[in-house]
Order: C-alpha cells, then sequence, then structure tokens
C-alpha cells in the first residue's frame, strides 16, 4: 500500500538560521585569520537584539560586532518595519576563552593524534531518489525556499516578500519506496502589509506562489521530479493567515535548532549534534560530513541504493570506537559467495577505505578553511562543491573548496574495493 513521507526547511530569514548564520560567520573569520582556531559560538536573537557567546582558542582578533551587523543585512533584515534591523539592533558578545580541560583532550604532540572533541556518534545519509543522493522531500523543500529567496530579492514578481519562511513537502511513495507524486506543499512566506483585506491577500500569495514559484523550482529539476508535480497536489500556502509579523522579532532564534533541516529531512538518523559556530574538531560537524560523504559516494558507486553511516568516538581519543553501515537491504556488492555483503562486511572495507581520526577528516575534506558560511542555511548536505575567494589578512585572495564532503571523488576506489 502507498505510504506517505514529509520533511521540512526553512528560509535564511527563519529566527533559527538567523542564529546559525550568524555563528558561522563567526567561525569563518576566525579561521580566515586562524586555521587552527578553536570555535564554539552560539547565538540568541529577538526583538533588535543579538546574543553571542561561546567558548574560543584562537590567536584571531575578531570584532563580532560588524559581522553580525553584515550578516543579518545580507539575509534582507534592513529596515526599521521589521523590529529586527541590522542597523540598529542591539548586540552583545560574552564569547571567552575555552576551558584548558577540553582543549587537553584533543591536542596532541602529533596533529594526527588530535582528540575528539567530544564524544558522540554522527550518522551520513545518501539515496538515489533524488540527483544530488539526498531525500527528495527535503531537497525540494530546500528548492522552494532558495527560489523563494531568489524571488525576494529580485523584488519583482513578489515584491511584498519579507525574510522569513517555510516549506513543507509530503511525497507519496510506491511500496517498493518509489516516489510516485507528490502529495502535499505546504509554504508559508512573511509578507508586507497589504491594502487589501486578508481574504485577498492571502488569495494573492497562494496564487503568486503556484504560479511564479512552483514554476521556477520546476525549471531547475529533472523530467523524473516534474512527472511528481500533478494537478492532484494540495496546496496550504500561509495557512493561518496574515503573517507580516515574523523573524526575530516574532520567534527567538538559536543556534542548533535545526539539525533535521540541516541533514535528513527525518530519513537516515541524527547524532543529535548541531552544526554551526563549531569548528571541524568538533567531530558533531566534522564526523557528519565525513558521513556523508562515504554514504554519498557507497551509493554513487553501486554498492547500495541507500546508506546510513554512523562513526562514534569517545572525547580525547582519536581512533572511533565504532563504524556501522546499514544498507536497508538494498546492498548490489556481492561476496565471494555470489550473495549481498552484509552491513558488517561493508563497514569494515569502510573503515579501510577511510581514516575517520578527526584529524585526517579535517585534512581529507579542507575543514579547517573558512568555508562555512555557505552551510548555515538550505542545508549542509546535498549542496554542489564549489569555490569560494577569500581575501586573507595578508591581502593575499585565496581560493577554497567548498561542500567538499558532496564531492564524488571516492567512487573510483570504492569501484575496486568491493569489485563493481
Amino acid at each position: 500500500m502507498p505510504y506517505l513521507f514529509t520533511s521540512e526547511s526553512v528560509s535564511e530569514g527563519h529566527p533559527d538560521k538567523v542564529a546559525d548564520q550568524i555563528s558561522d560567520a563567526i567561525l569563518d573569520e576566525y579561521l580566515r585569520q586562524d586555521p587552527a582556531a578553536k570555535v564554539a559560538c552560539e547565538t540568541l536573537v529577538t526583538t533588535d537584539f543579538a546574543l553571542v557567546a561561546g567558548e574560543i582558542k584562537s590567536t584571531a582578533r575578531v570584532d563580532a560586532e560588524p559581522i553580525i551587523r553584515a550578516t543579518i543585512r545580507r539575509i534582507g533584515y534592513d529596515k526599521p518595519e521589521y523590529l529586527f534591523n541590522a542597523d540598529t539592533c542591539e548586540v552583545m558578545n560574552r564569547l571567552h576563552e575555552q576551558s584548558p580541560d577540553i582543549n587537553q583532550g584533543v591536542v596532541r604532540a602529533m596533529a594526527e593524534d588530535q582528540g575528539a572533541g567530544d564524544q558522540g556518534m554522527m550518522f551520513g545519509y545518501a539515496t538515489r531518489e533524488s540527483d544530488n543522493y539526498m531525500p527528495l522531500a527535503l531537497d525540494l523543500s530546500h528548492r522552494l525556499l532558495q527560489e523563494l529567496a531568489a524571488i525576494r530579492r529580485e523584488a519583482r514578481d513578489m515584491p511584498y516578500l519579507r525574510p522569513d519562511a517555510k516549506s513543507q513537502v509530503t511525497i507519496r511513495y510506491a511500496d517498493n519506496g518509489t516516489p510516485e507524486a507528490i502529495d502535499t506543499i505546504v509554504v508559508s512566506t512573511q509578507h508586507d502589509e497589504f491594502d487589501a483585506d486578508e481574504a485577498t491577500m492571502l488569495a494573492k500569495i497562494k496564487a503568486d506562489v503556484q504560479a511564479v514559484l512552483v514554476p521556477r523550482v520546476l525549471a531547475g529539476l529533472g523530467p523524473d521530479v516534474q512527472k511528481l508535480f500533478t494537478d492532484q497536489i494540495t496546496y496550504h500556502i500561509n495557512p493561518t493567515g496574515k503573517f507580516v509579523i515574523g523573524g526575530p522579532h516574532g520567534d527567538s532564534g538559536l543556534t542548533g535548532r535545526k539539525i533535521i533541516v540541516d541533514t535528513y529531512g527525518g530519513k537516515g538518523a541524527h547524532g543529535g549534534g548541531a552544526f554551526s559556530g563549531k569548528d571541524s574538531s568538533k567531530v558533531d560537524r566534522s564526523a557528519a560530513y565525513a558521513t556523508r560523504h562515504i554514504a554519498k559516494n557507497l551509493v554513487a558507486a553501486g554498492v547500495a541504493d541507500h546508506a546510513l553511516v554512523q562513526v562514534a568516538y569517545a572525547i580525547g581519543v582519536a581512533e572511533p570506537v565504532g563504524v556501522f553501515v546499514d544498507t536497508y537491504s538494498s546492498t548490489k556488492a556481492l561476496g565471494p559467495d555470489g550473495k549481498p555483503l552484509s552491513n558488517g562486511a561493508i563497514a569494515r572495507k569502510v573503515e579501510e577505505l577511510f581514516d575517520l581520526r578527526p584529524y585526517a577528516i579535517v585534512q581529507r575534506l579542507g575543514l579547517q578553511n573558512p568555508i562555512f558560511g555557505e552551510t548555515a542555511a538550505y542545508g549542509h548536505m546535498g549542496r554542489p562543491p564549489g569555490t569560494k575567494q577569500v581575501t586573507m589578512p595578508s591581502g593575499e585572495v585565496k581560493t577554497f573548496d567548498t561542500f567538499t564532503w558532496e564531492k564524488l571523488d571516492y567512487v573510483p576506489k570504492i569501484k575496486e574495493a568491493f569489485g563493481l
């Protein structure tokens, strides 16, 4: 019998995402000046107020306030009527020195022996149901809001848009796990005051979402996904009605409250740790990226149609305490007996192919570079690898790779190891 699965996303103007972006902007500035910086930056935003707090160990000297204001302005909170304004909001900085007790568990005489910054388990997931090996419902939820933000900045077709927004996509699956159709789309977007009555206002927003936003999203999709958009979709557009008050004025925001949006939309699994504001010595972040890299390359290489990879650490210890793989009975790689390899056998090969010590992850994925601001909205996973130019303190302009954990650079090695 067909079943439904739902994922959601939130825009860059959502209060929690505002907080995430501020935290990662501050992290990037520390890494720009000091690649070895240890940073744990948390942010709180509310009505015309932003607070940053946390622990830092770095030779860098960072003035947080202009970074905070620039981030808020870039997102789009630049008008007094938003009651959260980059130019006028109060900013409070409570960043301080990292505890030496934590630092002694991480730093080692030999860099490759660097211990994990904390205990815990991290998960990576990949699936064949989309071109970027992401769960389709989440991928579409992100795309809706990325396109909505582009429309907002153009200020042409939907000039009334404000920065805060949420989306949700429900997909109907066949018994074999194949997407059959999109069942429901939910979009809630903040907007300016309308001269019209509420019913007319809501009708205008709903019509624009269906006539402007959805076609633009469709244009960027392949034919297999486009055909899932039928005339049977149920749309809920601003279902609560008027949405003028939003952003940090409508609801306070905190770093790390959107961990499912940041990862796989409820598919796979999550170890519970947030990402933004943390440097790569925190395995909550670096190992989550590493396991996504592994899972994506396993699926792309043809080992399985779906893959979940878990790694776990003890604080201060370099070698992981365990590696786990689950292919959800979709394994295509065969053992010497001609039968699909067990999850345990796949995990052993993963351990041979990928060095999962924190230092090795950081080096392999380039995680001491100032590349994290781009991750803090619309998901840390499934984004296309790219490059970013950064002016260094010396004045030199350097180019850094971004979303390195999305590269399919291990596919040849995996195919060879698994005989594919």
